[in-house]
């Protein structure tokens, strides 16, 4: 029979260590991690209902909040009640109490593009130093104002510029932008579309 020698390291060869991660960026990241793995072996984590529950105050002012969701096999609560007016300026009949709703899909988006740059950049060990984002929507009123059927209800067009910097080439920034675009729930819902029911309880 034939006999195996160990190989044995030598001291200038130092065997490679997977690296652990650290937070960064104001990120969880071994956190992050965990949550990944565990989604990755019980699949049912990873299912999650978000809620809200809007009020009518007067005139085209409406008020939202945001309290409790289900969601990693349970229900559960913000660690407090998010509240958020939403109105109509003046010029369109309202009273400038809140932002337009569609003004919250521009926050919608910045948000979720911006949350997703800071996991992956910290995920891949970059250090950010600034990202910023400005987002513009186009839209045509007499859609839903009545005036035009061949005129859509919602915006025609949404541009998001991404401003981003921090210890990586550009190259690798942009990447970690792209990849957040591309995770990103809003930008999919604004460009896939989601089905949405609307019930009615009148009395």
């Amino acid at each position: 029979m034939e006999t195996v020698t160990p190989t044995t390291t030598s001291t200038t060869e130092t065997p490679k260590q997977p690296r652990k991660p650290k937070p960064m960026n104001g990120v969880d990241t071994p956190t992050l991690f965990a949550t990944i793995d565990a989604v990755r072996q019980q699949p049912d984590l990873a299912r999650f209902q978000f809620r809200a529950t809007n009020r009518w105050q007067e005139g085209t002012h409406s008020r939202s909040r945001m309290e409790s969701f289900r969601g990693a096999g349970g229900e559960r609560k913000h660690a407090g009640e998010f509240v958020f007016d939403a109105d109509h300026p003046e010029v369109l009949v309202g009273r400038d109490q809140g932002p337009t709703p569609v003004e919250f899909l521009l926050h919608a988006i910045a948000a979720c593009i911006t949350a997703g740059i800071a996991n992956i950049a910290s995920a891949r060990g970059v250090t950010l130093t600034e990202v910023e984002s400005t987002v513009e929507g186009d839209i045509d009123l007499r859609g839903i104002l009545g005036i035009s059927d061949g005129v859509r209800n919602g915006y025609e067009q949404l541009r998001v510029n991404v401003r981003i910097r921090g210890d990586a080439p550009p190259e690798k920034l942009e990447q970690i932008v792209q990849q957040s675009r591309a995770r990103s729930a809003v930008y999919d819902v604004l460009t896939h579309g989601t089905r949405v029911a609307v019930t009615v309880s009148a009395g």
